[in-house]
């Protein structure tokens, strides 16, 4: 057994050492995008139109639509009311938003994808900038991300949004939801125009209107649970430029005070990302088992000088490539320490997220089920 944890180990380490070398340095934060320090108001902003996606989105619509309002002046703002059984509509009504009446997803349709289908017809501006109906965008923030996208040709800007981190629970899953979404879609490959690796966070993406629709967004990637980063993946298909990074511009004031909200959203993709392949599946809990465990264990069971200089590297390792993601968030160093435990929560989340797909189920989202396989 102990010689066992000894090589899984070894091969922790070197996932470990390998993830600190790459070149594109998918742990780092070096790209983000923030507002700027110093601006004038009133900045005219008649060239966006920001679409809202809105399912019973009543605690959260009003605070996101006051905060685009700050933004600058004749910016239009259309609110796609998602069949909502709350005042959604009303509220964004009464905050000045134009509200568009969804209809029922056709069959095969996400329900956020439908709405902005919907949406997109009502569009007359040359830029859309979709934006989920909890996030909170800081002043100026939309008029930086038009001057990056004009001065750099870029197709598509989109930000991720700062996770809430007020409580415990947040604290110590959100900082790492980012960590590990950033080793999946490395920021540095998704930036290269060159590269086949494209993300994007459906948070808050500028993109230019034409091209949503010279790529036949949203009906090309009608039934995509990951649509940001399948949005993303056919503009760079079009041979244009896409950008994703970081801010504390735009933050989701949507919070998360138990474990289970955030085991419902990270289940309701995990199984997507790694394309419903079993193998896939078991080649990513044996790496997470090894980076995480393995090392950790054999330095409990074992007092050779070797196995703890091993353990040794793991931990370093570990702690050299998530606390760059700990300081831009302002989180202590220590919570590095918490990894293996994070590691195995969402380990477990992407175990139920493959478990549900074999029941039948694809995902599950604001009441909604999307079936798999037979259905699909």
């Amino acid at each position: 057994m102990l010689e066992f944890l000894l090589y899984a180990s070894i091969f922790g380490v070197i996932c470990w050492v390998s993830l600190a070398l790459l070149p594109w340095r998918p742990w780092s934060t070096r790209e983000n995008i923030e507002a700027p320090v110093f601006f004038e108001s009133g900045a005219d902003l008649n060239d966006i139109t920001v679409l809202i996606p809105a399912r019973n989105e009543g605690p959260y619509i009003s605070h996101t639509l006051n905060h685009i309002k700050g933004q600058g002046g004749n910016v239009c703002i259309i609110v796609i009311d998602d069949q909502s059984s709350d005042d959604t509509a009303q509220q964004a009504r009464r905050c000045g938003a134009q509200v568009l009446s969804g209809t029922a997803p056709p069959p095969g349709w996400s329900g956020k994808l439908w709405a902005l289908e919907q949406g997109l017809r009502e569009v007359k501006t040359p830029y859309t900038l979709l934006l989920d109906a909890d996030i909170e965008l800081a002043p100026r923030i939309i008029f930086e991300l038009q001057r990056k996208a004009r001065d750099e040709n870029l197709a598509l800007v989109s930000l991720m949004a700062e996770p809430p981190m007020e409580n415990f629970i947040e604290r110590l899953l959100m900082p790492a939801f980012i960590f590990f979404f950033k080793l999946l879609y490395p920021f540095g490959l998704a930036n290269k125009p060159k590269s086949r690796m494209a993300a994007a966070a459906g948070g808050c993406i500028l993109v230019k209107t034409q091209v949503l629709r010279t790529t036949g967004a949203f009906a090309n990637l009608h039934n995509a649970l990951i649509d940001d980063c399948t949005l993303a993946a056919h503009v760079k298909r079009a041979g244009l430029r896409t950008y994703i990074g970081l801010s504390h511009a735009a933050r989701s004031h949507r919070g998360y005070h138990a474990l289970q909200p955030i085991w419902e959203m990270v289940a309701r993709t995990a199984f997507t990302q790694l394309k419903y392949s079993v193998i896939l599946l078991a080649a990513c809990t044996l790496i997470m088992t090894a980076m995480f465990w393995a090392a950790p264990l054999v330095f409990l069971l074992s007092s050779a000088h070797e196995t703890n200089m091993i353990s040794a590297i793991a931990w370093l390792a570990m702690f050299f490539t998530y606390v760059p993601t700990l300081i831009y968030y302002h989180r202590s160093p220590l919570w590095s320490l918490a990894l293996p435990i994070i590691g195995t929560l969402y380990l477990a989340m992407t175990w139920t997220s493959a478990l549900r797909y074999w029941r039948g189920e694809r995902a599950r989202w604001k009441d909604r089920h999307y079936e798999s396989k037979a259905n699909y």
